[in-house]
């Protein structure tokens, strides 16, 4: 593991242990192993290494999604397992984790508040590969898209339905999430009523 993954990994773990607005420069130093000095040589402020932590966690789950579904593509898995695999890879381990911490709730609104940015970014980057996933899927007769939704469409409803799972309310229990995953992609992807 190298000295970048080592601090993120420590970053990381001190927001799920004590939240955002509680914890110092100092005290992140300190559970980071570092002197405060070292700390402000890699980041300017609190909300810096905050968005550090955001930024590579969803690098990592978008390569990561994205790859464990080509694995089942290559395997000759189902449209539904292949989406569910990516969503619940790309979306649900992050749910998981945050989960687990007493400040999940200050922690998810701080993103939303002081890396809006990133979180578009980062959703507009997955939903292109995933685009050209269904392209692909498309291409080899795996899935057959109709004329009214392309692959960016299909992406983003995809994508809309996984974050929708991870926010609803009342809240899906951990165990409940990648079967919510593949019921909302069946879904999307087959129709859940009759044409009358």
């Amino acid at each position: 593991m190298s000295a970048r993954e080592r601090l993120l990994k420590r970053l990381r773990q001190a927001f799920l242990d004590h939240g955002y607005d509680q914890i110092s420069m100092s005290a992140l130093a300190e559970l980071c192993g570092l002197t405060r000095r070292a700390l402000y040589h890699h980041f300017s402020n609190k909300e810096e290494a905050f968005r550090f932590v955001l930024r590579f966690d969803n690098e990592t789950a978008i390569r990561q999604g994205v790859a464990a579904g080509r694995v089942l593509i290559e395997k000759g898995a189902t449209p539904v397992d292949i989406l569910t695999e990516i969503m619940d890879v790309r979306y649900g381990e992050n749910r998981r984790r945050l989960a687990a911490s007493p400040h999940a709730l200050e922690i998810n609104d701080q993103a939303f508040r002081r890396a809006r940015d990133l979180m578009i970014e980062a959703a507009v980057v997955f939903q292109s590969q995933l685009a050209e996933i269904l392209a692909e899927l498309d291409a080899s007769g795996v899935i057959r898209l109709g004329s009214r939704v392309g692959p960016e469409a299909l992406a983003q409803l995809l994508c809309d339905g996984a974050r929708g799972s991870n926010q609803a309310l009342p809240p899906i229990p951990l165990e409940q999430l990648r079967p919510r995953y593949a019921a909302v992609i069946e879904a999307i992807l087959f129709g859940s009523v009759a044409k009358g």
